[in-house]
């Protein structure tokens, strides 16, 4: 198996704004149109590589994000939905214990994730349809989150080190 260093480099991931390392890999040319009238590709697909110790910090998209397990440890994926309750998805494939090889964070939840073990790391592939544009992207500070969910302060202070 490779090593963290390793899948990085021979992937040719790059640090993302949220946290971690990542790497699209697909970009339909497919377009769609969106409500506002904004023209997006019709789906999108990445690497992303999350190292122990290091967060995805919280962030929403315009659209739905399937996170598909690919190696290393499980990865926990926090969600804020719009009534602002907080769930905890594991993605991973001990199915049995309660973890998914997938999970689908619907579009405009927020969510932020953390490796489960130490000294590990997760690979995932993440999806997005329609196809993800940093134009819908928002990555939140932990002061508007404070401000916003104050009865979520342990697990947005813990993703916001």
């Amino acid at each position: 198996m490779k090593t963290m260093q390793q899948l990085i480099a021979s992937l040719e991931l790059t640090p993302h704004i949220e946290g971690g390392y990542f790497k699209e890999t697909y970009r339909s040319e497919a377009q769609y149109t969106t409500l506002d009238g904004q023209s997006r590709s019709l789906a999108t697909l990445i690497y992303f590589l999350l190292p122990s110790g290091n967060y995805s910090k919280f962030h929403k998209i315009a659209s739905d994000e399937i996170w598909i397990y690919q190696a290393g440890s499980p990865l926990l994926i926090h969600m804020i939905n719009q009534e602002g309750k907080l769930h905890t998805a594991t993605l991973g494939l001990d199915v049995a214990n309660g973890q998914q090889p997938q999970v689908c964070i619907p579009a405009q939840t927020i969510f932020g994730a953390e490796v489960l073990d130490t000294h590990s790391y997760s690979l995932t592939s993440c999806m997005v349809a329609p196809g993800f544009d940093f134009n819908d992207f928002q990555l939140y500070d932990k002061a508007e989150l404070m401000e916003r969910f104050a009865d979520l302060a342990p697990i947005i202070l813990h993703l916001h080190q």
